[in-house]
Formats: structure tokens, C-alpha cells, sequence
């Protein structure tokens, strides 16, 4: 790649980022769907998504999970009807303020997150189990940057893999 200012970024090299991107999404996304397949009767990806924020996010309002989630009041609001039936979660008033509804996992919900969580894990670290240890630590700084430039909020506080940012 040719010397450039910071934040500068020649077509070659936004391509040749773009199309890195989209083939790990790919392999992401596959990652993913195996990852949920033994519960796919249970919920689909948009309901695990809710889990999932229900997860690192703790008990939280339903209007808050529609703007987290990127949808409309009412669609959050039949997710969470939907996982409720399921004994995935627990819709409660909130008693602070009686027209808000606030939701928590149910320590089944959280059952579900952890093994799907754990499959995924797992097949991802047979993928990096492949790499090198210098290809790892350009793959933690570089997905830490994608995610920040994202606004993903970090997954942990630590160093998942052990290897500071570079």
C-alpha cells in the first residue's frame, strides 16, 4: 500500500478492505447460522439478537430495546411477547413508571445465549487455532478498530484472546 496523511484512503486500498470484509462476513454470518441451528425451532435471529442485548445490557426497557434493536416500538414489543411465551424472558410494569414495560432474561433465555454463545465460540477458535500469533494480534487490532469505527461497544473489558491492542 502507498505512503498516504492519516484518514486518507486510495480506491485500491478501500477495495481491497471492502471485499476482506465482506468474505469474513461471509464466514461469519455461516458461523452464525450453524450456531443457532439446534435452536432455530426456539427463535429466530432477530429474537436471539434481543437475548443477546438482554445479555450485556441487563434488565431494560422496551422502548430502549427498539432503539437498540434498530425497529419500531410495537415490533420489539411482539418480539418480547413472542420470548416471554417461549420462558425465554420476563416482561414486567416497570414500577417506577407504570406505562413503561421492562424485560430480563429468564435463566433459561440465558441457558440459550451461553450454548449458542459456546458453539460459536468454539468454532471460531478452531478458525484462529490456524493463525499465527502475529496474524492474531493484527486480527484483534483490527477488528477492534472495525468495531470502534462501527460503534461496537467492546464484548469484554479485556483482551478476549490474551493479546494486548498493537
Amino acid at each position: 500500500m502507498e505512503e498516504r496523511t492519516p484518514g486518507e484512503v486510495n480506491a485500491e486500498d478501500l477495495g481491497a478492505v471492502i471485499t476482506a470484509v465482506l468474505t469474513a462476513s461471509r464466514l461469519l454470518v455461516a458461523i452464525t447460522a450453524r450456531s443457532l441451528g439446534a435452536v432455530q425451532d426456539r427463535v429466530t435471529l432477530p429474537q436471539f439478537r434481543m437475548l443477546v442485548v438482554l445479555s450485556a445490557q441487563g434488565e431494560t426497557k422496551l422502548v430502549t430495546m427498539a432503539d437498540l434493536l434498530g425497529v419500531n416500538s410495537s415490533t420489539a414489543m411482539r418480539m418480547a411477547d413472542r420470548l416471554a411465551g417461549a420462558g425465554l424472558i420476563v416482561r414486567e410494569v416497570n414500577p417506577l413508571n407504570r406505562r413503561e414495560s421492562l424485560m430480563r432474561l429468564t435463566s433459561e433465555g440465558r441457558r440459550l445465549v451461553d450454548d449458542v454463545t459456546s458453539r460459536r465460540r468454539e468454532e471460531i477458535a478452531a478458525i484462529v487455532s490456524r493463525m499465527s500469533p502475529d496474524q492474531c494480534r493484527a486480527l484483534v487490532a483490527a477488528m477492534n478498530a472495525f468495531n470502534q469505527a462501527g460503534g461496537e461497544p467492546p464484548a469484554f473489558p479485556h483482551y478476549p484472546l490474551g493479546w494486548p491492542d498493537q
